[in-house]
């Protein structure tokens, strides 16, 4: 089976991929809930310390989704899958991730408690299991590749690309404040955050099972 070239839905702005790409990995990456289990890995390290891993994890999270963004459709053509199939299994790991989100917790999707404990017994947490997979996880990776399969000029390919760097630098800032503490990070807020990022998630969750199903003949909406 050929791997579809494209996206069969309605065309969509410069402006307005860009705002996509940029919000869709920012709330799938999710920073600011990785934030407590990253200070609670890090108990006996200098907030000097903590800067250094956050910049590792955070450049290793960026070369991870623009890695995958870029050979996804190799990777759809290898094993015969189609991309409109792909779409609504990623529409679905999405959907389960937000669902998590809109009752603010961190969902299994993004990281195992197996994982978070592993990572309280190592020295350094920076790759594993910070970048990958709590940063650069399933979620993250699939949202690079749909959105990748959306770029199809060579002017969204470079948003999304921007898109990319953008959220890890972003993700990176965030660490960076919160090496000293966190004392910022209200839970109140934090809790509120995660709900209103995970109904956005779900509404892009949707919006790509719904181009999956417009993918295909003789769906009509």
């Amino acid at each position: 089976m050929a791997v579809a070239e494209r996206v069969v839905s309605g065309p969509i702005s410069m402006v307005a991929y860009l705002l996509l790409a940029f919000s869709s990995l920012f709330v799938i990456v999710d920073p600011i809930a990785t934030v407590p289990a990253f200070l609670a890995m890090t108990p006996t390290d200098t907030p000097a310390e903590r800067v250094k891993m956050a910049r590792l994890a955070c450049a290793v999270t960026g070369g991870i989704l623009i890695l995958f963004a870029w050979v996804g459709k190799l990777i759809f053509k290898l094993l015969g899958i189609t991309l409109p199939a792909f779409q609504l299994a990623g529409s679905i790991v999405l959907l389960l991730v937000a669902l998590d989100m809109l009752k603010a917790r961190r969902s299994p999707v993004q990281e195992t408690v197996e994982e978070k404990d592993a990572g309280l017994e190592k020295e350094d947490i920076a790759i594993t299991p910070l970048a990958v997979p709590m940063l650069a996880g399933p979620g993250a990776i699939t949202t690079a590749i749909l959105l990748q399969a959306q770029a199809n000029t060579f002017p969204k390919q470079a948003a999304l690309l921007f898109s990319i760097l953008l959220v890890s630098w972003a993700s990176y800032l965030i660490f960076r404040l919160s090496a000293e503490g966190a004392k910022w990070l209200s839970p109140i807020v934090l809790r509120l955050a995660t709900r209103i990022m995970g109904l956005l998630l779900a509404a892009v969750a949707i919006q790509f099972a719904f181009d999956a199903l417009k993918a295909q003949k003789g769906v009509i909406f």
